[in-house]
């Protein structure tokens, strides 16, 4: 009945996840995997042996904290807390797969067993420094030194001896080649981390989610857990896709990604001087630019999300479809702190998911757009990534709203994005500057037009 039960759970994860690559389907495929890891406990927790008053105690306290959490965080801070999830699953494996060490183990225990506690303590650590870095408690920009290669080099070769030693001989939870290992995979996750910059945490968010994956896929091998496994392999094989993904849209690699250091004062220096006096307006003539569109593209960006305009964004989408004009909103993947970071913000404020759309299939109509109005967006719109060979941004693809008739961009200051990049838009000749909080930007907008 156990092993029914993990098969029926495996199904409803596949068809969770399935369902969660659609909007309109998301909120279903999310309460879909929630039903099939409350059986999986289940069947698990029943067939445990251990003290129901011990597990009682657990789910109290750790769903208490789950739903504290859920309903305390702000959707700006959803990035930090995906983050604190991916640690969370990587220090679970750890303490499953330290428990479980017992002396004489065999080679197929011992090695599964330790790749658990290697890749959770990676995980762990990496995504606390990645926590640290999105909710500015620490500077996002990479920290880079002198020698830094060599010792990542030295730290992962003392790792696998260690992980070897521990391997060949294991004595138990006191093993203290094991105990050393998981030391120095701590280290080695905040040595990860700490050279990549604010601007690629999208794709470090996906790849430590891929992380914790692998690290409870092995936790399962070490328990005998069958949906352990398959939950595992699953997210782990869905974070690498979805890191492929990120990378893709930065026209980057992940070597890059890892080891550049893109963000810090040399990676950013490149590039042509950005020349050209940036063109300020003001709402009320925003206002008028905006009633006489028909077509009107939104490009939203981590400004939006840092001023939780997005309830703004979509009464002013609303008013100009009354006024009889075509509304987009245009989704670059690695806009804001997480993959699908706009995706979320737009779903939280019920914007129509019809409206979403990539960049792919919103750059070829873009010069026939009235207006683009970009909030918060930077490296995303830099058309420096399109014309300028020597820009650290060259090659990314960009949504091209310096095509369209008028571009107007909300923004508090002429500061480069995260990425540390000068951007040429706000000069164009075709851009107009709405400088101010974005929120209170777009509610202006929204009075206008209310008041006619």
């Amino acid at each position: 009945m156990q092993q029914l039960i993990y098969i029926i759970a495996s199904v409803l994860f596949i068809i969770g996840l399935k369902r969660l690559g659609s909007a309109a389907t998301a909120r279903q495929g999310n309460f879909i995997s929630a039903v099939g890891m409350a059986l999986a406990l289940l069947a698990t927790l029943v067939d445990s042996g251990f003290s129901w008053g011990f597990i009682i105690a657990g789910i109290v306290v750790g769903g208490a904290i789950g739903a504290v959490s859920a309903k305390r965080v702000a959707m700006t801070g959803m990035p930090e807390m995906v983050a604190l999830f991916n640690g969370s699953g990587g220090i679970a494996s750890v303490f499953v797969g330290w428990a479980s060490a017992k002396p004489g183990m065999e080679i197929a225990e011992s090695i599964p067993l330790y790749l658990a506690v290697l890749i959770g303590g990676v995980t762990f650590t990496g995504s606390v420094v990645a926590y640290l870095k999105l909710s500015e408690k620490i500077d996002g920009k990479p920290v880079m030194f002198k020698g830094q290669q060599p010792v990542n080099i030295a730290l992962m070769a003392l790792i696998l001896l260690f992980g070897a030693l521990f391997c060949m001989s294991p004595s138990g939870f006191g093993d203290p080649w094991l105990i050393l290992a998981i030391l120095l995979s701590f280290a080695f996750g905040v040595m990860v981390v700490i050279p990549i910059g604010g601007a690629d945490m999208p794709v470090v968010i996906a790849l430590l989610n891929s992380y914790s994956g692998l690290a409870a896929c092995a936790a399962g091998f070490i328990i005998s857990n069958t949906v352990l496994i398959v939950s595992g392999a699953l997210v782990g094989a869905s974070g690498i896709i979805l890191t492929g993904i990120m990378c893709k849209a930065m026209n980057r690699s992940l070597s890059n990604v890892l080891f550049s250091g893109f963000g810090s004062a040399t990676a950013s220096s490149g590039g042509a001087d950005v020349q050209g006096e940036a063109k300020p307006i003001s709402a009320d003539d925003t206002y008028y630019i905006l009633e006489a569109a028909s077509s009107v593209i939104f490009v939203p960006g981590y400004g939006m999300a840092v001023a939780q305009a997005q309830h703004a964004v979509k009464e002013l989408g609303a008013l100009l479809e009354e006024n009889g004009c075509e509304v987009q909103f245009a989704i670059h993947p690695v806009a804001g702190r997480m993959p699908g970071h706009m995706n979320v913000l737009l779903a939280e404020a019920d914007v129509p998911y019809e409206q979403l759309v990539e960049p792919d299939d919103v750059n070829p109509n873009m010069a026939a757009a009235d207006v683009a109005i970009v909030i918060g967006a930077n490296d995303v719109v830099n058309p420096a990534a399109r014309t300028d060979e020597t820009s650290p941004l060259w090659g990314m693809p960009i949504i091209n709203v310096d095509m369209a008739k008028t571009c107007i961009v909300l923004k508090r200051s002429l500061r480069p994005g995260y990425a540390g990049v000068e951007n040429p838009l706000f000069f164009c000749e075709n851009t107009r500057m709405l400088l101010g909080d974005a929120k209170a930007s777009v509610q202006a907008l929204v009075s206008q037009f209310k008041d006619g």
